[in-house]
């Protein structure tokens, strides 16, 4: 999904992986590759809130956390390919489909922050990456959660 046409030299591909507690708390890993993402940031963390509803099944979760992402990667002169273990919200956005109610807001937010990045796509993977960065966050979420 091309969010704008604005000329880029390089695309950078942020791979995320991420998870959140019952209360909300969540974390998620972007790891970065691609010719332009050699600024020292191979793997960043970024920590979010959202209000998981069950019904939603995660969806809620995976927005806050694209938005999470976009946000900390907005400094960024580059076009970011963003994948993300979600084909639902990937749909949601590419098609631009009607999003449950209380998705609505999740989802203007991220588009807003994909928005502020100039051009973004969003690609589903459930790469081994997306698996590695999902497993790490899942066990921060719940160290902390015992904790």
């Amino acid at each position: 999904m091309k969010m704008s046409t604005r000329r880029h030299d390089s695309i950078v591909t942020a791979t995320l992986g991420f998870a959140a507690g019952g209360a909300g708390d969540g974390v998620v890993y972007v790891s970065l590759a691609g010719a332009a993402a050699n600024d020292g940031d191979g793997l960043v963390r970024v920590a979010f809130r959202c209000r998981p509803l069950p019904a939603l099944r995660g969806r809620d979760i995976a927005y806050a956390a694209l938005e999470a992402a976009a946000h900390r990667l907005s400094d960024r002169r580059q076009a970011i390919r963003f994948a993300i273990d979600d084909e639902a919200l990937v749909a949601d956005l590419t098609e631009h489909r009607p999003v449950p109610t209380a998705l609505t807001v999740p989802y203007v937010r991220a588009q807003c922050a994909l928005n502020r990045l100039g051009t973004a796509t969003v690609v589903a993977e459930a790469d081994r990456t997306v698996r590695d960065l999902t497993a790490r966050a899942r066990a921060e979420v719940a160290l902390d959660v015992a904790a």
